[in-house]
């Protein structure tokens, strides 16, 4: 395979990594060389095995997977970095691409749209998923959001897409009862949700919940 693109996959769930290698060893034209749990044995492998793309977990043990690509990209590494994540948070985008990755693709993408990510980064383009791309847009027409003057966000302070609706609307004065309505889910749902935002937030009531998410512009 003197011709294929040469893969490296760092995840830390063994079931994720099994996935992509199955999906993309099924292509004539892509080798997986190498494996990690973790940020440090992604930097291990990366070196001993020289890929042209390496697929990253933002999220694992010892090292983040933005730290992982600053570290390569310190070390003037070139190599290839499609960033892997659960999340479409805006911060963890655009952190992404300020270390130096070259694509970002959420792990709900479909077969399709992962290869064409594994190829056009190879081939030196740039990937973003499409409600990534959004975001993109929206940092080039208003830069101020992503601005250096606000607090910046601590990894557990992260929160998701869902838990920004969940914000949304707390901060708009609506109840469980509203929230599980307006997002059609159940009302003990939406309570799990209220807590896990809070307790991530670490925030006690309604007032430090709007101090906070104004504090580091959460919305």
């Amino acid at each position: 395979m003197s011709n294929s693109i040469k893969v490296v996959l760092a995840d830390d769930h063994v079931f994720v990594r099994d996935g992509i290698k199955s999906l993309l060893e099924n292509e004539a034209n892509i080798e997986v060389v190498g494996e990690a749990t973790d940020g440090l044995e992604a930097l291990i492998a990366v070196e001993n095995n020289q890929p042209d793309l390496l697929i990253l977990d933002i999220r694992m043990p010892n090292m983040t997977g933005i730290e992982v690509v600053e570290k390569l990209r310190s070390q003037n590494n070139l190599v290839k970095i499609v960033m892997l994540s659960m999340h479409e948070s805006e911060e963890y985008v655009l952190k992404s691409i300020k270390a130096g990755a070259d694509g970002y693709l959420l792990k709900g993408s479909s077969k399709e749209e992962f290869l064409k990510a594994v190829h056009t980064v190879a081939e030196g383009g740039k990937y973003f998923s499409g409600d990534i791309s959004s975001i993109l847009i929206g940092q080039l027409t208003h830069p101020t959001s992503f601005s250096d003057t606000k607090q910046p966000i601590s990894e557990e302070m992260m929160i998701t897409k869902r838990e920004k609706e969940i914000l949304s609307l707390l901060l708009s004065g609506k109840g469980n009862k509203e929230i599980a309505e307006a997002l059609d889910i159940s009302k003990r749902t939406a309570e799990v949700h209220r807590f896990n935002l809070m307790k991530k937030l670490k925030v006690k009531n309604l007032i430090e919940l709007s101090n906070k998410a104004s504090e580091y512009s959460l919305l």
